[in-house]
């Protein structure tokens, strides 16, 4: 049987925690991810159940958000079980008991049936799930075309709509959010952790070669409360110098010094691909190809010896506060050779790296 897992409701660091279970994840959007468990019961000495509330604990306590885990024959039913139970649940759909769950679902809210399919579908009077999967397949490849005859099979059971795992090749938005440990009520502590996501998320702009002009940042309090303020650019960048220039002020504005806090964001709108050589009378382009110059360096010594070695000054304090462990990405070339003498655990000291750069 093949076993897919459709997990929602979350960010983007969640996926890393996805994959030291499987590597055949597909990450769907920004918010969700499907995975393939199949065959991974015997190496795991767990059944598929135990391994989604695995990674939904994993999840849950690595990152302090809710999450919603569906477990199903394929990817249609998996994002049926993923909203099945909303704001934290777990949900399995068995390929035996999929009838009973399909008859309580509204065709409306199948993954890929839009409105207008929706309409046409009621106009024959079919209204829940169950009663689409139980037309003839004859009468679908009639009346829809090969999309929805392949969401008809998948209601069946089968798979269809294989993972795709392959790694990016751009996005239209990048979001970059973390919990620290413990909380803080600090005005600078807190601002250097969202600088750390913004240049995290500067990061990924300039290795797709993207750049934004519009940023979104939100704060999440220990009782979950967001407030967030979103702010257009004078124009599209990928410098963290920029983004923080725009950012400050607005994070002035979103934070209560009385508050406690356990988490910020940073969303990343409004991409394009990166051009910085147009003439201007200002000089903005000598600057902004100054910038790039220097972020190819930093960019470099980064993959060499580890994400955070380079740095800002305004995101000093997030190196140095007690936060969860676990950053996403692979490990720098520094930590895959050891040196002559180094172990795994006792390794030569290498420097630093920090500046606040104008």
């Amino acid at each position: 049987m093949k076993t897919s897992l459709a997990s929602a409701t979350g960010v983007s660091p969640w996926v890393s925690t996805v994959r030291r279970y499987t590597p055949e994840v597909e990450e769907y959007s920004i918010d969700e991810c499907f995975c393939d468990l199949t065959g991974l019961r015997r190496p795991l000495r767990m059944s598929y159940l135990q391994i989604a509330e695995r990674i939904k604990q994993d999840l849950d306590t690595a990152l302090g958000f809710t999450f919603s885990v569906g477990l199903a024959p394929n990817k249609v039913v998996a994002k049926i079980a993923s909203t099945w139970e909303k704001p934290s649940g777990l949900t399995a759909i068995p390929g035996r008991e999929l009838h009973r769950f399909l008859a309580q679902w509204p065709v409306e809210k199948v993954w890929g049936i839009g409105p207008q399919t929706t309409a046409l579908l009621h106009k024959h009077g079919v209204k829940t799930a169950l009663h689409f999967a139980q037309q003839p397949e004859a009468w679908v490849k009639q009346h829809f075309s090969k999309p929805f005859y392949q969401i008809w099979q998948e209601l069946h059971g089968a798979s269809i709509f294989a993972l795709v795992t392959g790694e990016h090749e751009t996005y239209h938005t990048i979001q970059k959010v973390k919990t620290f440990t413990p909380p803080s009520s600090s005005r600078d502590v807190v601002f250097a952790q969202l600088a750390k996501n913004i240049e995290n998320a500067c990061v990924k702009l300039r290795k797709y070669q993207l750049a934004t002009e519009r940023v979104l940042i939100f704060l999440r309090s220990q009782d979950f409360h967001d407030t967030g303020l979103e702010m257009d650019l004078s124009g599209p960048t990928s410098f963290p110098n920029d983004l923080l220039h725009v950012v400050s002020p607005a994070f002035d504005d979103l934070f209560a010094p009385a508050t406690l806090y356990r988490a910020t964001g940073v969303i990343l709108c409004k991409l394009s691909e990166a051009y910085y050589g147009q003439l201007d009378l200002f000089g903005a382009v000598i600057r902004l190809q100054r910038l790039s110059n220097l972020y190819e360096s930093v960019d470099t010594l980064r993959e060499k010896y580890g994400k955070h070695t380079v740095f800002l000054g305004a995101s000093f304090l997030a190196h140095t506060h007690a936060q969860h462990d676990g950053e996403r990405g692979d490990l720098p070339e520094r930590q895959q050779v050891l040196l002559p003498g180094e172990t795994p655990r006792r390794r030569l000291g290498i420097p630093m790296f920090m500046g606040d750069v104008h």
